[in-house]
């Protein structure tokens, strides 16, 4: 937060005008189209099966849901086999029609809609995270207008504009590249660069950003970089770029699944192949082949991990936390270091008036000082005016009418109140002699407090000083003691605020370790460090300007209520009703499920060790495989289904993770 006074009258505020997030058209996907069939014609068929029906009711419906869900991953599977690569999805295929050929129609054709809707719902993920990095860029305008050496103006495309051009940015606008002020006095909405909530006062020589909203002053600007390379511009590449750092994870376990699947493959084939050489039946070696196939398919295995992760996320869910998928929540119980944004995360994110210090000599109270300003005030659409008219509200005083109401930018505003001019603004600017006034003298000392300091007058003298600051949230100092705890590292503060706000702040919090006044790429190089010297970081935020540190890190955590739509898309979980105290508990909730994960693996592989070894060493009746298949994996869906309950919440909640 700026330690001073700031007077624009925007007409709206950089969050405020952030692109609406392009809803995903879920049916334009044919993955979601194919898997939605699948299932339907699935749940068609089931009943006619169980009721036990002709098969020429229920007979075609599967054969259509093998279709439906099986062509698209099978001829992927077949395109992947002319590179020399066994895709994991046309085993699965392929595992789905061997146990159609043994008479397990059901079962394959459930697996068939299981790993359907598994590709559908990555599919939509993919679509609705890109259209919110595209739609990032509709926050820089379209045109700009552009100024010619003779003065004239000309409106031009943004994506036209020229290092050396001259803009004229008018109240209202954005701004159309990023640059540097020649000539105007302003104030400028950077929330979704900085993260800051106030506007900052811009004069000749300061730097301004693309995409950023003036406020009541008019400005010239030259342009200093190509829009392609604009910052917000660069935002939206960084996004993309530490997106994609992530996929080595997938990578790995796309590598595991090949192994296995050679592996499977090559057992099933020696298994059919071997025996008809010495002679045997082709009949009962294709049933032991199969049979094979069926009890060493890794259905136990990918339900081993699923249902504690989903459970918890489930479980999460119902407490207000919206953790995108099973990586994530596995990724929550490895993270080590915590790195904190300031505006909107630990603090509300809403200017707030936390002091009021009438001057003695003008014999008025608190109220009374708050009740001239709140007048003044009320015409301006100014964060700060909406903070001084809200806690007039707040005490329930009668706020006047007022007159002749005049607001300058970077100064203030007067009024006529009640027969008297008000005055209401920044010491420097509204004081013909500010030096030595004891006014100035409290003003001070609540700026260096972290405050925005705003003096009131009335005829002329003053009569109070306001302090307003972003209030802290309740459980902020709690949440940064539980996360140091959990992880054994002390939370970092990575802010674009000054660092004199942010160190107020930290202070409260209990923070030592603050990395203040950063931009979007400073925040990224500081998660980059943490993770170079071997830590597992997870970044919370809730700003545009927090989207590339969210993506860079290990694992990253938006808060919902103010959050920006490309913070929210960018994030890995999302604190929908922005409780903090949430945060140490999901991470808590995670590191129960990855144990409960690692306890069903030892499950399923027991399971599925023994059917083979039953099936390779002595004859395993198809029945008891399938029993035994199908046993293992009940067994681990209902030990991770015990993270549903609302008491695994509660343990988590109470700061243990047992």
């Amino acid at each position: 937060m700026s330690s001073t006074l700031t007077r624009p009258a925007p007409p709206g505020t950089a969050r405020e005008a952030v692109a609406p997030r392009r809803p995903t058209r879920i049916f334009a996907l044919p993955e979601a189209r194919w898997a939605a069939a699948a299932l339907v014609l699935f749940l068609l068929a089931l009943p006619l099966y169980l009721a036990g029906t002709s098969a020429w009711t229920w007979a075609p419906l599967f054969a259509a849901v093998y279709a439906t869900g099986g062509w698209e991953p099978g001829w992927a599977g077949l395109r992947a086999l002319g590179e020399k690569t066994l895709d994991v999805d046309l085993l699965m295929v392929v595992a789905a029609l061997g146990a159609a050929a043994i008479g397990q129609v059901l079962d394959g054709a459930l697996l068939i809609v299981i790993f359907a809707t598994s590709g559908a719902l990555e599919a939509i993920a993919t679509a609705r995270t890109a259209d919110s990095v595209r739609g990032l860029l509709d926050l820089a305008p379209a045109t700009a207008t552009r100024l010619a050496g003779d003065g004239t103006e000309e409106t031009v495309p943004t994506d036209r504009l020229a290092v050396g051009d001259v803009v004229l940015v008018r109240p209202g606008e954005r701004i159309g590249a990023d640059g540097r002020v020649l000539d105007g006095a302003s104030e400028v909405d950077q929330a979704t660069i900085t993260g800051e909530p106030l506007p900052a006062a811009k004069q000749e020589g300061d730097e301004v950003f693309a995409g950023t909203l003036n406020g009541t002053g008019a400005l010239r600007v030259v342009v200093e970089r190509d829009p392609s390379d604009s910052v917000i511009a660069r935002i939206v590449a960084m996004v993309e770029e530490a997106s994609e750092t992530k996929a080595p994870t997938q990578l790995f376990i796309e590598k595991v699944e090949q192994r296995y699947s050679l592996g499977m493959v090559a057992a099933t084939v020696v298994l059919f192949v071997l025996p008809l050489v010495f002679g045997a039946d082709l009949r009962s070696t294709l049933l032991r082949a199969m049979t094979f196939m069926i009890v060493a398919s890794p259905c136990a295995v990918v339900l081993a991990t699923m249902p504690p992760l989903l459970s918890a996320i489930a479980n999460a869910g119902r407490h207000g936390v919206l953790v995108k998928s099973a990586v994530v929540m596995e990724r929550l119980g490895q993270v080590d270091t915590v790195a904190l944004d300031k505006t909107g995360t630990l603090t509300e994110g809403t200017p707030r008036v936390t002091d009021i210090r009438p001057q003695a000599a003008s014999g008025l109270s608190k109220d009374e000082v708050l009740r001239l300003a709140a007048a003044a005030e009320h015409p301006s659409e100014h964060p700060l005016a909406r903070a001084i008219v809200d806690a007039a509200r707040a005490r329930d005083l009668d706020i006047p009418l007022v007159e002749d109401f005049v607001s300058a930018p970077g100064a203030g505003v007067s009024a006529r109140v009640e027969g008297s001019t008000v005055a209401v603004g920044s010491p420097a600017r509204i004081l013909d002699d500010p030096a030595g006034h004891p006014a100035v003298a409290v003003a001070a000392a609540l700026e260096q407090d972290g405050r925005t300091a705003v003096l009131v007058t009335l005829d002329g003298t003053p009569v109070g000083v306001l302090g307003i600051a972003d209030r802290l949230r309740e459980d902020a100092a709690a949440t940064v003691a539980a996360l140091g705890s959990l992880t054994g590292t002390a939370p970092v503060l990575v802010t674009g605020d000054n660092p004199r706000a942010a160190g107020r702040l930290a202070a409260e919090v209990g923070i030592t370790d603050i990395r203040a006044g950063l931009l979007p790429q400073d925040k990224v190089n500081a998660v980059q460090e943490l993770e170079q010297a071997g830590r597992k970081v997870l970044v919370v935020g809730d700003g545009v300007n927090d989207a590339p540190a969210l993506a860079a890190a290990h694992t990253g955590i938006a808060m919902g209520r103010a959050g920006s739509d490309l913070a929210l898309e960018t994030a890995d979980a999302v604190v929908v009703r922005d409780e903090l105290a949430t945060i140490p508990t999901v991470v808590r909730l995670s590191r129960r499920a990855r144990r409960m994960v690692v306890q069903n693996l030892v499950i399923a592989a027991l399971f599925i060790t023994g059917l083979v070894v039953w099936d390779l060493a002595g004859t395993l009746p198809l029945p008891l495989g399938v029993a035994g298949h199908e046993g293992s994996t009940v067994i681990v869906g209902l030990n991770g289904l015990r993270l549903l309950a609302d008491g695994a919440w509660r343990r988590a909640l109470a700061g243990t993770d047992r």
